[in-house]
């Protein structure tokens, strides 16, 4: 069985990571999702949440071969815990490749039987992540066809709420 790890911290979770994971879950026997605690950013939404969040918009019929798993720690130990062949990664640009080279060949290093597989996003996702979402629902505008409806929900409860405690 061939599995496929893919990292992130889906905060939140996008209409483009969506995409790349319907596409692995088409490459791998088995994908797991693993939402990272440790990931050096100050997330809007908390690990659970995020966790709750991909279950959910995962957990249909589209994706039978895959799972959601929280993590910390060393990613590569992660992946070898899981006896995973390949780590999933997606790119929209150039800088992207430049960023996630880095982390590719520190994790060759560490386990050279592990994979890296980057994905280039599809077109229509290709501006698209996390931070922009964040930055527009936090301004009141429209992230309808960005990210999944459950999401853009829960964008909008949290920026109610943060501008009702002000």
């Amino acid at each position: 069985m061939t599995i496929g790890v893919y990292p992130g911290s889906f905060d939140p979770v996008t209409n483009g990571h969506l995409d790349i994971i319907k596409r692995s879950a088409s490459i791998f026997d088995r994908v797991i999702v693993a939402v990272t605690e440790d990931n050096n950013k100050v997330n809007l939404f908390s690990l659970q949440e995020r966790y709750h969040l991909l279950r959910e918009v995962t957990g249909n019929s589209h994706f039978e071969n895959v799972s959601v798993e929280m993590f910390s720690g060393l990613l590569i130990n992660y992946v070898r815990e899981k006896e995973a062949s390949a780590i999933i990664r997606g790119l929209r640009a150039v800088s992207d490749f430049e960023y996630e080279m880095q982390f590719a060949l520190m994790n060759k290093k560490m386990a050279p039987d592990v994979e890296t597989l980057f994905l280039t996003t599809s077109t229509e996702y290709s501006f698209l992540s996390s931070s922009i979402v964040k930055q527009v629902a936090s301004l009141g505008g429209c992230v309808r066809g960005l990210v999944p409806p459950t999401v853009e929900d829960e964008l909008i409860l949290k920026y109610k709420n943060k501008k009702g405690g002000r």
